[in-house]
């Protein structure tokens, strides 16, 4: 196959692009250090010009609302769910999308290649809250700055300096950072999930809320005893989780596990969102909570059968929260914990009673978006017997052409020969 670069149409090169992608990254990196180090900036160049395209591929969708017809509730969705990028790489990549037509200057040299990817954002990020007159203007002090070899953090820095001098000068006042914006008149506390299940926590006490923490925690974090070799931040975090799980009534955490690890088994526990709770710490739980079980017959399916009544009960849900950490449409995020009882064969006319082994747990916008387009959800069971919604494309999509079966995204099997 022969691609003219001039006249291929867009489908054309990015199906070319990915048949080259995919050799390249089959290949072992050349033996000369030196080769490798030339081939990366050359590729990085290549890959922000990429960048470029996607900007205005995903700036596209997003004006026209397209994501919505596959089922994903915004852009960042889309990106997150789809196309597996992390929060803030979702984000930066939308800014850009979005301001791209604003920085005339930033879209001509970030295609060209004369301006990486991160300057891009950085930029983008600094002016999306300024009107279009003072947007030019910062676009070029900006820019004049990374070309002067400053780093994308200076750039960033100081993108924060023209947004300040703009809100003194119009007498407006920038959102401040969270800490500035919380004060010290009232209690906060923002806390971090980490990768490992664990969390950070920051905060603040006023002076009432520091007196009850002292006066309940204070006793409790004192030495155990001369073997005691923790220190005080150690011994104050056991005071707090002390009176988490045993010194509040309301406190309620559900742990989930198989009658085999409670008996003495390895297979981990976990949590409603899925966080994973080691077996020995799951027994010790168990030791001063309730234990609700949840009987399963054959297939996996709940023996637990509610009424034939619209609306679930408490312990319907609490049973669909087990067995469902997040929304059951594949790839959404949202806890199961927010979401929606569904009906998975639809409750109008009678359809489908109220009962457990016809209930699923959705998104309030995912549910939705079954009852006005049923023909683009395709559902199954998992082995667990839980109910898995995929999102099918809609009924008029033509994602690509040739290559393959109908719904291959893959690229084409095909060797191209390149003419300028």
């Amino acid at each position: 196959m022969t691609v003219e670069l001039g006249a291929a149409s867009t489908m054309e090169l990015v199906n070319a692009l990915s048949t080259i992608a995919t050799e390249l990254a089959t290949r072992e990196a050349p033996e000369s250090a030196a080769a490798c180090l030339e081939l990366t900036e050359t590729l990085a160049t290549a890959t922000d010009m990429q960048e470029s395209a996607m900007a205005s591929f995903i700036g596209r969708v997003d004006a026209a609302g397209e994501q919505q017809r596959w089922g994903y509730p915004s852009t960042r969705a889309w990106l997150r769910s789809k196309l597996g990028m992390r929060e803030s790489r979702a984000k930066e990549r939308l800014t850009l999308a979005r301001q791209r037509h604003r920085l005339p200057q930033v879209a001509k040299r970030l295609a060209a290649g004369d301006l990486s990817y991160g300057y891009a954002t950085t930029v983008a990020d600094s002016v999306a809250r300024l009107d279009d007159t003072d947007c030019a203007q910062a676009e070029s002090m900006l820019l004049e700055m990374a070309d002067q070899g400053f780093s994308a953090g200076k750039v960033a820095t100081f993108g924060q300096r023209i947004r300040d001098v703009i809100a003194e000068r119009d007498g407006t006042e920038e959102a401040p950072d969270q800490d500035t914006k919380h004060g010290y008149d009232k209690s906060w506390i923002t806390t971090t999930r980490s990768l490992d299940g664990g969390r950070y926590v920051k905060g603040w006490l006023n002076p009432e809320d520091a007196a009850i923490w002292d006066g309940t925690l204070a006793p409790l974090a004192k030495p155990a005893g001369p073997e005691d070799h923790r220190d005080v931040s150690e011994r104050t975090a056991a005071a707090l989780s002390s009176v988490l799980s045993g010194g509040h009534k309301a406190t309620k955490v559900t742990v989930i596990c198989d009658l085999e690890t409670l008996t003495g088994g390895n297979a981990p526990a976990r949590l409603t969102d899925g966080t994973p709770i080691p077996a020995a710490q799951a027994r010790r739980i168990a030791l001063a909570a309730g234990v609700s079980p949840l009987l399963l017959g054959r297939g996996n399916t709940p023996l637990y059968l509610g009424y034939r009544e619209r609306f679930a009960t408490a312990a319907q849900r609490q049973v669909l929260e087990t067995l469902y950490p997040t929304c059951a449409v594949r790839e959404c995020e949202i806890p199961g914990t927010l979401c929606e009882v569904d009906h998975v064969n639809g409750w109008a006319l009678g359809k489908s009673p109220t009962d457990i082994d016809q209930l699923a747990l959705t998104c309030g916008w995912h549910n939705r978006f079954k009852h006005t387009s049923p023909d683009q959800i395709h559902i199954t069971k998992d082995q667990d017997g839980r109910y898995v919604y995929r999102l099918l494309p809609p009924p008029d999509a033509h994602r690509r052409t040739g290559g393959g079966p109908p719904g291959n995204t893959g690229p084409p099997d095909t060797t191209f020969n390149w003419a300028a």
